[in-house]
């Protein structure tokens, strides 16, 4: 079995959490029984996570080696300059090393949901969106991308690892997908 997700923000990718206060968990979106993250979203981002009882189907999903590619929405703070996004291109230098180039470019704000709470805006400084699509998952990989050419994440939406695309659905919903259709499938 192979669901997507679209994983709300301030949820924790995981089904229990020991901290205190509780922080929000998977466990309340009544998804079946058995299932666990193939992968991680960070606490702070929205969108795709797709939810697996296959541990072999996993593996596929998250194993650094297959490469997978994961597309997200990324609001930036600042206009993005050609040598910015010439530099994402190009694989930027993290203090855990250089990353694998990416692919990116600037687009018109999307059609999404409002985020509970809502970006925190500077009325003096202008925001953009891009796509960027990266094939590696390295903790909080697209925020420090994106800091290290000097365009702070705002919002990070992910829309798409490999074949499997968010679509319509809406925050805090599920649906299965043919895992006939993913990673080594097809």
């Amino acid at each position: 079995m192979l669901l997507a997700f679209n994983k709300p923000h301030g949820v924790l990718s995981q089904f229990t959490d020991r901290s205190l206060p509780p922080r929000r968990t998977l466990a309340e979106f009544g998804l079946p029984a058995g299932v666990y993250p193939a992968g991680r979203l960070d606490h702070d981002s929205e969108g795709l996570l797709l939810l697996t009882d296959d541990g072999a189907l996993a593996h596929r999903i998250t194993d650094p080696r297959h490469k997978l590619a994961k597309t997200y929405l990324v609001q930036v703070e600042g206009v993005p300059s050609p040598a910015q996004l010439d530099a994402l291109r190009g694989g930027v230098t993290l203090n855990d090393g250089p990353t694998l180039p990416a692919e990116v470019q600037a687009l018109d704000p999307p059609e999404l949901w409002p985020r509970d709470p809502p970006v925190r805006m500077r009325k003096t400084v202008p925001d953009a969106w891009l796509r960027l699509t990266i094939r590696e998952g390295r903790n909080r990989q697209v925020r420090r991308m994106t800091a290290a050419v000097g365009l702070p994440t705002l919002r990070l939406v992910r829309a798409a690892i490999g074949p499997h695309a968010l679509g319509d659905l809406a925050p805090g919903h599920w649906r299965a997908v043919d895992p006939a259709v993913g990673p080594g499938g097809g």
